[in-house]
């Protein structure tokens, strides 16, 4: 069984910067795709990020030149460093994970953190 937990959330001021965590405790030597969804108000939640254990990684075009997503395999924990973020972007943001070299279709969750882009 695996858990992931996220970190990081907060208010931010528009083209200011975050970085979100999440650590993953359990059984993570399974875990073979982590990414990152976020759910605002009223929308379905979307793919924001993903990255394999083999190298391969995604990005949404909406966060394409402002997000990184990146993992450190030593740590357990992957990041998304988000930079000039827009109130656009504000949503509950969930960590996301699979047994499968997948960059979608994640069954494994965090309960998600909350970030505002907000003047």
């Amino acid at each position: 069984q695996v858990q992931l937990v996220e970190s990081g959330g907060g208010l931010v001021q528009p083209g200011g910067s975050l970085r979100l965590s999440c650590t993953a405790s359990g059984n993570y030597f399974a875990i073979n795709a982590m990414g990152w969804y976020r759910q605002a108000p009223g929308k379905e939640r979307e793919l924001v990020a993903a990255i394999t254990s083999g190298g391969n990684s995604y990005l949404a075009d909406s966060v394409k030149g402002r997000f990184d997503i990146s993992k450190d395999n030593a740590k357990n924990t992957e990041y998304l460093q988000m930079n000039n973020l827009k109130p656009e972007d504000t949503a509950v943001y969930y960590c996301s994970g699979s047994y499968s070299y997948t960059l979608q279709d994640h069954d494994l969750w965090g309960l998600g953190t909350q970030v505002t882009v907000s003047s």
